[in-house]
């Protein structure tokens, strides 16, 4: 298995090619960011690639970018993605796009030494691994939605409305219904995303904030 690592963490990406050789795999080229990664590609065509998703020069995600033209240059390339954190945007594409060949783990996962190495033989096969701890994160923010799913079709609306900022007035003069009404409409909302009174969260904020959070990603 010819494998190219691009991380600009030195001591991360030297000992994950210490660790790569040690168990007799061939790290063909290491790249400290983007534009040597995608030489390495070009001049070793791997078999995987083990890229970081924050690289330079913003570190943001310059690493998800240059996986994506990898495999537009190289197609089918098989990518094992490095991650210090839950990027949940690129997890859950990853997981909608049904692509094989596609992996996302944490790096702390790198030294639990037999996932790290299960994950990507499994990649390099064409296969899909998910972080553990991501799969999870992925699963709390699914019964979030179906939460939502739970609403009527004016109590969407009410929360459509309290995520622009319109207070309960404000609403009430939109429907043209009494204040009262809207009260029981967000009493509703509250009891159906399973917010409960707390010291430590704002309902309403917590109620807009998932809502913001399916819309933007159906956006």
């Amino acid at each position: 298995m010819r494998i190219v690592i691009a991380e600009d963490d030195l001591l991360l990406r030297e000992g994950v090619a210490l660790l790569l050789r040690a168990e007799s795999l061939d790290v063909v080229a290491t790249a400290e960011n983007p534009d040597a990664f995608l030489a390495a590609v070009d001049a070793h065509r791997p078999d995987v690639a083990i890229v970081d998703v924050r690289m330079p020069p913003t570190h943001t995600d310059e690493g998800i970018k240059a996986s994506a033209e990898a495999r537009r240059r190289l197609p089918g390339l098989p990518v094992l993605v490095l991650s210090a954190y839950v990027e949940q945007a690129f997890a859950t594409e990853l997981l909608a796009g049904g692509t094989g060949g596609l992996g996302y783990l944490l790096k702390e996962r790198v030294g639990r030494v037999d996932q790290f190495l299960d994950a990507l033989h499994r990649v390099a096969a064409g296969g899909t691994a998910i972080d553990p701890d991501v799969v999870a994160q992925l699963l709390t923010r699914t019964r979030h939605d179906s939460a939502l799913k739970r609403l009527t079709a004016r109590e969407r609306d009410v929360l459509a409305l309290m995520a622009e900022g319109l207070g309960n007035t404000a609403i009430a003069e939109r429907f043209v219904v009494t204040e009262g009404a809207v009260h029981k409409h967000i009493r509703n909302i509250f009891a159906k995303l399973d917010l409960a009174p707390t010291d430590r969260a704002d309902r309403r904020v917590t109620a807009v904030l998932r809502y913001l959070d399916e819309t933007g990603r159906r956006g």
